[in-house]
C-alpha cells in the first residue's frame, strides 16, 4: 500500500504508466514487487527518471517505523541501489 499512497499523491499519468510496465514487462502487480523490488526500481527510474530518488524517499517515508522491518528493510535497500 505504501507504494501506490506514494505514486498515487504524485497523481498524473505515471501511476497507471508504472502498472503498464510492471504488467508488461514482469507480469506482476506493485504488491508482488515486495518480493521482487527489483522490478520495481526499474520501473519507477523508468517512469520518473530524475524524479526517482524523491519517490524512493517518499515510500520510506510512508513506511514510517515499519522500514525497521527486516524484509521492508531489504526492498527499501533495493529501491535505494539505483546503479
Amino acid at each position: 500500500m505504501s507504494v501506490e499512497i506514494v505514486l498515487m499523491r504524485r497523481g498524473g499519468p505515471e501511476y497507471q504508466l508504472v502498472l503498464a510496465r510492471l504488467e508488461g514487462s514482469y507480469d506482476c502487480k506493485i504488491f508482488d514487487c515486495y518480493d521482487h523490488p527489483d522490478y520495481l526500481r526499474d520501473v519507477l527510474i523508468g517512469v520518473y527518471g530524475k524524479d526517482y530518488p524523491e519517490i524512493v524517499k517518499g515510500i520510506e517515508a510512508e513506511f514510517g517505523e515499519s522500514s525497521q522491518d527486516a524484509r521492508i528493510a531489504r526492498f527499501l535497500a533495493v529501491l535505494k541501489n539505483s546503479k
